[in-house]
């Protein structure tokens, strides 16, 4: 899309978002055509909206804009779409329900988002973070920032400004986006001796200069210092480097000069690479260790942690009070591909949606075209969440949208609605 035609369509979205806030609270069952619709493609584009209650204060309302397939070598180009958006809209007041964030059986391995619906009994769900995936095959689904499951900070949010957080409290269903950041360390009880912690449940890095060291702290060249928990996977990852094993009291239990163990309920365990090996091993001794853990959010104020929060990473705020806030871009990341959104109204309602994308039934949305769309649809603040094959919605574990890959694609994390 053109920068002039996306501007002409962003005022479209201004004017059209009270006609499309009033078109999801249509009546179970009811479909209507939009007018003026959605801000993508052309304006004379058919678009019908179909809306049914899966639970009280739960709608699902799929949006079909465009009638005629697209030609499969436009479906970058095209302005006559086709776009396919599922919407959920849950609305706290009147429902008993609650939005929370979920894996399967450990952090590091992947699941279908329809397999994490049915696994919770859940009514509804869309798949949250970026993971690894292929990146480590090994652990592939392991969060690329923020992992948050009730309560537990199991992966820590980036340095990476395109990150941002979706968080979310079950115990009062508000909502905090935004940019979240961590530090935590670890310090010896008895000497104060510290060192600071550089990831959780992330594998460490050895340097290339230090990997063939039989002793690991004798390493001269940075490495890194992870924290791991049981919820990582059913061992720790292998290899060089050092690894410390703490009790529940944070007590050494044991220290290794190679990594990779079993974790057994209520212990962890710190590992360090490079340097960093030896630096461990003194700070630990045998002794007891205090490890601090903090989250900050935007404004510099701590996150406290309870039991009722859940939070998934995104790449790029769309909306923030109001506004379209998501930057210029290029690449194949801001081109069109199918996309997974979450955000809220300025009433409280909490919004996710699913856009198609990718084949000639549904082109998908660049970046601006997605911000355009969640503000159309009264995201007063909206982010992008993993998208791509990764799209998904589910409800009561089957499909709602149609992934762009040739099946399915298990994701690292998922947002469920139970009800």
């Amino acid at each position: 899309m053109t920068t002039t035609s996306y501007r002409a369509g962003l005022s479209r979205a201004v004017a059209a978002t009270a006609a499309a806030l009033a078109l999801l609270a249509a009546p179970s069952g009811q479909a209507a055509a939009a007018d003026p619709g959605l801000p993508l493609g052309d304006p004379d584009l058919a678009e019908t909206r179909t809306s049914q209650t899966l639970a009280a204060g739960v709608t699902l309302t799929r949006i079909v804009r465009g009638t005629e397939p697209a030609p499969a070598d436009q479906i970058d180009t095209t302005t006559r779409g086709p776009w396919v958006v599922n919407v959920l809209t849950i609305d706290p007041r009147k429902t008993r329900g609650h939005l929370t964030a979920t894996y399967g059986p450990d952090l590091a391995r992947t699941e279908k988002t329809t397999d994490l619906v049915r696994a919770t009994e859940a009514l509804v769900g869309v798949n949250g973070s970026f993971f690894t995936f292929t990146a480590n095959r090994q652990y592939p689904g392991d969060p690329v920032g923020l992992g948050l499951y009730g309560g537990k900070l199991l992966s820590e949010p980036t340095s990476d400004p395109a990150e941002v957080n979706f968080v979310v409290d079950s115990r009062s269903d508000r909502v905090l986006m935004g940019k979240l950041s961590w530090s935590g360390s670890v310090q010896n009880r008895k000497t104060g001796a510290s060192l600071p912690l550089e990831f959780l449940n992330h594998p460490p890095v050895v340097p290339a200069g230090c990997a063939a060291l039989a002793d690991q702290t004798e390493c001269t060249e940075p490495g890194d210092v992870v924290r791991f928990t049981p919820e990582f996977a059913a061992a720790t990852p292998s290899g060089a480097g050092v690894e410390v094993v703490l009790d529940r009291r944070g007590c050494v239990v044991r220290t290794s000069t190679t990594r990779g163990t079993e974790l057994t309920a209520g212990q962890t365990s710190l590992q360090a690479t490079g340097r960093e090996a030896a630096t461990l091993v003194q700070v630990a001794g045998k002794d007891c260790l205090r490890t601090t853990s903090v989250l900050v959010d935007e404004k510099g104020d701590r996150l406290p942690l309870r039991k009722s929060l859940s939070g998934v990473n995104g790449r790029y705020r769309l909306t923030a009070d109001g506004q379209i806030v998501v930057p210029d871009g290029s690449g194949s990341f801001f081109a069109r591909n199918p996309r997974t959104v979450a955000g809220t109204t300025q009433d409280g309602r909490i919004v996710l949606a699913t856009i198609d994308g990718r084949m000639t039934s549904s082109v998908g949305t660049t970046m601006d075209e997605t911000a355009a769309v969640a503000h159309a649809l009264g995201l007063h603040d909206a982010v992008n969440l993993d998208g791509g094959g990764s799209t998904t919605m589910s409800v009561r574990g089957e499909l709602v949208n149609r992934p762009s890959g040739s099946t399915e694609r298990a994701v690292g994390d998922a947002l469920i609605f139970r009800d």
